[in-house]
């Protein structure tokens, strides 16, 4: 069974979306632990669930790199395979990333390699491209760049604006994710062989 670790900072919608697609044996996975920057919706959630969760204020750390010392001790403590981040808006120190190689993935809402980093919504509508998405990509240290999971399109209808879009690209989102994560846990044997 897949062991999870969620990192996040808000809503946690994809987290949701993720433990109900355990929950309905879809992603044969656990959720071992759920990590918050902020007092956020996602902690609310997972206390109601019974799942661990730790909020870890930024600000009792001097720096970025002891933060995330603290964050991969969790980690590693709940023995988790893959670090799950579900809208989680800290940018991860080198350290973190290597001591989590190739098992750390994010969620962007864009077609990668279109529109990387803040706003990518606002970047599409100001391109005029006919689909916009989103991309589950392993995460390296060069900003939305790692090697691409999988994608799902949405199109972009002239009476869009940024919200509208949002909204239809996080329900792709929502199936999205969960998939992508029991393609890349087969792909690196993380899973147990399907009969």
């Amino acid at each position: 069974m897949l062991k999870l670790g969620i990192l996040g900072s808000g809503r946690g919608t994809n987290f949701v979306a993720i433990y109900n697609n355990i929950m309905s044996c879809s992603l044969p996975a656990t959720i071992e632990v759920v990590i918050s920057d902020k007092k956020s919706k996602m902690l609310d959630f997972a206390e109601e669930k019974k799942l661990k969760n730790f909020y870890i204020d930024p600000n009792e750390y001097k720096s970025r790199e002891e933060y995330d010392k603290q964050i991969a001790k969790i980690l590693e403590e709940c023995k988790v395979d893959l670090v799950i981040l579900a809208g989680y808006m800290r940018i991860l120190s080198a350290d973190f990333i290597k001591t989590f190689s190739e098992r750390i993935l994010n969620i962007h809402p864009s077609l990668l390699p279109s529109f990387k980093g803040l706003y990518p919504q606002r970047q599409a509508l100001s391109a005029g491209v006919k689909y916009a998405g989103c991309t589950v990509h392993v995460v390296t240290e060069a900003l939305d760049s790692g090697q691409i999971i999988d994608q799902e399109s949405v199109e972009v209808f002239a009476v869009d604006d940024e919200e509208s879009l949002s909204a239809r690209i996080l329900e792709k989102e929502h199936l999205l994710y969960s998939r992508a994560i029991k393609y890349y846990a087969q792909k690196r044997n993380l899973l147990p062989k399907e009969k």
